[in-house]
């Protein structure tokens, strides 16, 4: 039985989960906000003892890299990175803006997916994916002003976003709007398992969070 650890940092809530065979065993989340460092440790300690199993079972680690809170990525991906190191697993990492396309992909039919969250004022990180979910549009940052150029008329939109007010702002005729942007981990863990067993991981010296923007410091 394969077992992998999710680990998702990337928003003010930090979840972990232990999945086997793309079946969800045991998740625990933390609402306190951004406190992911003094908590994630505790809480993978929790989910293995709650799925019954010890870290040497794991088969792999999965991350959600982004987007999302630079300081959140980087304790996330450090926790894993550490693990699969320590105990010679491999690493799968995930973007959150195809996880939330996919998961919008499973319940209702639509032409087009665009994954549109919120990088900060004016500024969205943006994904589109069809009715087969290939990949038209790869997951990048964006100004505001550039929404209407490069989203696309469709028969119909499914838009996945924590900024409902942008939606009348598109060139979308039927449109729908789907406001949930928390990652559902029956279904990531479904996908990641099917990830998993295609092999698809990835380096894990030279893994990084999915920034998606340059990181801009002050001195």
């Amino acid at each position: 039985m394969d077992y992998l650890l999710h680990i998702d940092t990337s928003s003010d809530a930090g979840s972990v989960a232990i999945g086997a065979d793309g079946k969800l065993l045991a998740q625990r989340i933390n609402n306190e906000t951004r406190n992911h460092a003094a908590t994630i440790n505790m809480m993978i300690e929790d989910v293995l003892a709650d799925a019954g199993i010890n870290m040497e079972q794991l088969s792999g680690v999965v991350v959600c890299a982004g987007p999302g809170s630079y300081t959140g990525l980087r304790i996330g991906m450090a926790t894993a990175k550490g693990i699969c190191y320590a105990l010679d697993k491999p690493l799968l990492l995930d973007n959150k803006l195809t996880l939330l396309a996919y998961q919008c992909s499973k319940k209702q039919p639509a032409s087009q997916y665009i994954s549109l969250l919120t990088a900060r004022e004016k500024e969205y990180f943006i994904a589109v994916y069809d009715s087969d979910f290939y990949c038209i549009l790869t997951p990048q940052h964006i100004m505001a002003e550039h929404l209407s150029s490069i989203i696309k008329e469709a028969d119909t939109t499914v838009l996945i976003t924590d900024d409902a007010a942008v939606g009348g702002a598109l060139p979308l005729s039927n449109l729908q709007i789907e406001d949930s942007t928390n990652i559902n981990f029956e279904l990531w863990i479904s996908y990641a398992n099917e990830q998993f067993k295609r092999r698809n991981t990835v380096n894990l010296s030279t893994a990084e969070p999915f920034y998606l923007k340059q990181v801009y410091t002050h001195k």
